[in-house]
């Protein structure tokens, strides 16, 4: 199984993925890097700041554009991928492996999972 075969998407772009200890992995999509470019610069937040679903977490900027990159559920972040704010051009080469974002523990319950769709139907949409 693939990893788009596990993850859902947001409408504003980003992913979630449930990992086997009952925490999340955000990032962005494949898709919104190849919107944005060659990524030059990522801000993540700090470990242990809560976020509510559609919260702006973490600011990414490229050669075309900056952007923010928003909760797609509601969470604490527990770990920060510390390697791609120091390398940001790993977003543009390898964005669901070595390209994520923050590991949070949801708040929420699952529905607010609810309005994230599976990988497919996103691609579709996004055309």
């Amino acid at each position: 199984m693939t990893i788009t075969e596990k993850i859902l998407c947001s409408k504003t772009h980003e992913y979630l993925l449930r990992n086997d200890d009952e925490t999340y992995t955000i990032g962005l999509t494949d898709y919104a890097v190849e919107q944005l470019g060659d990524i030059v610069f990522i801000e993540l937040p700090e470990i242990g700041v809560s976020y509510s679903k559609g919260d702006s977490f973490a600011a990414v900027e490229s050669v075309k554009a900056a952007s923010e990159i928003y909760m797609p559920i509601s969470g604490k972040i527990l770990e920060v991928n510390t390697q791609i704010v120091e390398n940001p051009e790993i977003l543009n080469e390898d964005v669901y492996e070595e390209g994520w974002l923050v590991k949070v523990k949801a708040l929420g319950d699952t529905s607010e999972q609810d309005d994230l769709m599976e990988y497919e139907d996103y691609r579709e949409e996004v055309g």
